[in-house]
């Protein structure tokens, strides 16, 4: 596509990517979503094994991150969420927030500018993890009977069952997951069109000599719209992590 003197790249390349290794390979074809995948396993998993290394009472460098990492999702999510008793799931929830988070990010990072989870792929497979992990917490603590539980809450009077268990199978076993996955990744598919949005308006007016006072505007609105992404980069990986939380919470203790 060519805008004035400036050719733009077809709008697929929006979300889709060239595989740079394994090109030919169906399977195993290798691009830009699967290096920022691999970089949000790789840089957690090495901050925290550099902190273990650490020894002392004042932690420092590398340990100094990983506990105030570790102390941000004890305090704002697994307590918040769960409660004392939710600290066994800590690892997983860690895991999950610094994955997302660096899935998000790198769509305001240079060469990278897109976020990993703008794709479904990623957040639909976190978010069935996190569903079989939900049910398996809820029959461990629970026994069987849980799941019966939960389509078949108490209190309810018993004509009403034929419309609530039916509501409560849609929303707990098939909405719930989807959601979960939908929630982050539009949010983030969203924000990156429309910092795409605002760089290609950029880049035109740049080029289009009488318009460039106009160009004080585009580029502050580009300026405003990354310190926002950056802030729904965070705020994404916090609330996915939360309502993990809340939904092991929920499996944990039921009847409350």
């Amino acid at each position: 596509m060519i805008f004035g003197a400036v050719e733009f790249p077809p709008i697929e390349n929006v979300i889709e990517w060239p595989a740079f290794l394994f090109k030919d390979s169906d399977y195993f074809a290798f691009n830009k979503i699967g290096l920022i995948y691999g970089l949000g396993f790789l840089i957690p998993t090495v901050i925290f094994l550099l902190a273990a290394r650490g020894d002392g009472l004042v932690p420092r460098g590398f340990r100094t991150v990983a506990e105030g990492i570790v102390e941000f999702i004890d305090t704002q999510i697994v307590q918040a969420a769960i409660g004392p008793d939710g600290r066994r799931y800590m690892p997983l929830l860690t895991s999950l927030f610094l994955f997302i988070f660096l899935g998000n990010i790198t769509e305001v990072i240079p060469f990278f500018q897109m976020p990993g989870n703008a794709r479904m792929a990623a957040p639909l497979v976190l978010a069935l993890i996190v569903y079989a992990t939900w049910i398996s917490v809820g029959v461990k603590h629970n026994g069987i009977g849980y799941i019966k539980e939960v389509l078949v809450p108490p209190g309810v009077p018993k004509p009403l069952y034929i419309l609530v268990t039916p509501i409560e199978f849609l929303s707990n076993f098939l909405i719930r997951p989807f959601s979960h996955a939908v929630r982050l990744f539009a949010n983030m598919l969203a924000g990156h069109i429309l910092l795409v949005t605002f760089s290609v308006l950029c880049i035109a007016v740049f080029s289009a000599s009488a318009l460039i006072v106009v160009e004080i505007g585009t580029f502050s609105g580009l300026l405003a719209f990354t310190a926002f992404e950056v802030g729904v980069s965070l705020i994404q990986a916090f609330v996915f992590t939360i309502l993990t939380a809340v939904y092991i919470g929920m499996a944990l203790h039921p009847s409350h």
